[in-house]
């Protein structure tokens, strides 16, 4: 594949064709032909303050994606399905302008009728016409600081060839681009080179060889572990730490661990199973009181287990961990510009959305830096209640218990509070 300099290098190809067509033809035109790769309006610059009389030159004014390439691949992930490995190759159209410059009568039309017809004569540029331009680049022009990386671009060892084919511009989008770009039109012919495939150029670890398959036949209608619900204690919807959770399955006698991941904080840890039978396992999260427990929000949960057939994980389900309000009871809360501390657990982290819900009234945690368990929230018109209204805590979208479902018909629960 090629690099991120594969855009430059196929100007740079083009451009050195180019310069060897009209190097035998300087006595045709009465002087030597420049071909250039620049903007249209430094080319009308130069050409008018007394520069070449006789001047090609190659503009890429539009790049686009490649219909077909686009969707060839999917990246590619490690086991655990969340490490990206490596992308698709970026695959891209090139669109250019070829534009003649000529001081004398006919020069211009001749200058590309020259370029169209060497255009047409190699709709491909093989293999080796690309390597043969990019080997001769620093010769043609040491002064370009491009020219050398240029030699390792990876344009001849790209699966697809460089193909070109004229592309229609229309009259009103050839006014449109000329009137962009600044510049008085000249004889202009417009082609797109397909297509570009960019690969990062990033080392990618291979594994050691398998020395010896193990291949073990397990007849079970369901070979691999696997967990089919994660159910909290008293059917809520989110555990809280200190509380036993089960997780239900089937192959999960053998389990070791069960890996909580949160991605969006940083935060992944293996915890032992209390229990652990063939349809289902227990664990505890634990309680800590400290700023490195886990934190509340939602996690992927899976087992790793130890069956006959060798270690290995089962597939992953959400999994909630709640905030709890630990012993809080104001009672009365002066309603106004009110700022009220609200004691929790676990401990909240910076960057976690953190809210106090007072009945209707909702207000966002004040600002911290720290793990803390002390939040603090200011109301700038907390409104009075009528009687006393349940106080909830919202942590990245997971809310306190406020639900008692141990009773029959449930109950509300949590802690209750008056704004006067």
């Amino acid at each position: 594949m090629s690099s991120a300099l594969a855009l430059a290098g196929v100007s740079a190809v083009l451009q050195f064709y180019l310069s060897n067509l009209y190097a035998g033809l300087s006595a045709l035109f009465g002087s030597a032909v420049t071909v250039s790769a620049k903007a249209p309006d430094l080319v009308q610059d130069s050409f008018a303050g007394g520069g070449a009389e006789c001047q090609v030159n190659l503009f890429l004014h539009q790049v686009t994606p490649n219909a077909g390439w686009r969707n060839e691949q999917l990246p590619t992930v490690d086991p655990n399905g969340m490490t990206r490995l490596a992308s698709p190759p970026l695959a891209l159209d090139l669109h250019y302008l070829l534009t003649a410059y000529g001081s004398e009568d006919w020069q211009a039309e001749a200058l590309l009728g020259f370029a169209l017809l060497m255009l047409h004569e190699n709709p491909v540029l093989t293999r080796h016409d690309i390597s043969h331009a990019i080997a001769a680049l620093p010769i043609n022009d040491p002064s370009n600081p491009l020219s050398t990386p240029l030699g390792a671009v990876g344009l001849a060892d790209q699966i697809e060839m460089l193909k070109i084919t004229p592309s229609t511009v229309g009259r009103e989008e050839m006014a449109w681009l000329w009137t962009a770009l600044k510049a008085d039109y000249r004889p202009t012919f417009p082609f797109q080179v397909s297509v570009v495939l960019i690969e990062a150029q990033h080392p990618q670890i291979v594994p050691l060889p398998v020395l010896v398959r193990n291949i073990v036949a397990e007849p079970e209608l369901s070979p691999f572990p696997g967990i089919s619900a994660v159910t909290p204690p008293f059917n809520q919807p989110a555990a809280r730490l200190g509380q036993s959770v089960t997780v239900q399955g089937h192959r999960l006698a053998t389990a070791s661990a069960v890996v909580l991941t949160n991605a969006r904080r940083g935060i992944q840890q293996s915890l032992v199973p209390t229990a652990a039978g063939n349809a289902s396992l227990q664990f505890t999260p634990p309680l800590l009181n400290a700023p490195g427990e886990l934190a509340a929000g939602i996690y992927d949960l899976l087992a790793e287990v130890t069956p006959p057939s060798g270690p290995t994980t089962t597939n992953s389900l959400p999994f909630a961990i709640a905030p709890s309000i630990d012993t809080w009871a104001p009672g009365v809360i002066p309603s106004g510009n009110t700022q009220v501390t609200v004691p929790c657990s676990p401990f909240l982290r910076p960057g976690q959305q953190v809210f106090l819900i007072i009945g209707t009234q909702l207000v966002a945690a004040d600002p911290f830096t720290t793990p803390t368990n002390t939040p603090s929230f200011t109301y700038p018109a907390l409104q009075p209640t009528n009687g006393l209204v349940r106080a909830r805590l919202r942590v990245d979208g997971i809310e306190s218990r406020v639900v008692d479902r141990t009773t029959t018909p449930p109950t509300f629960a949590g802690p209750q509070v008056q704004v006067v």
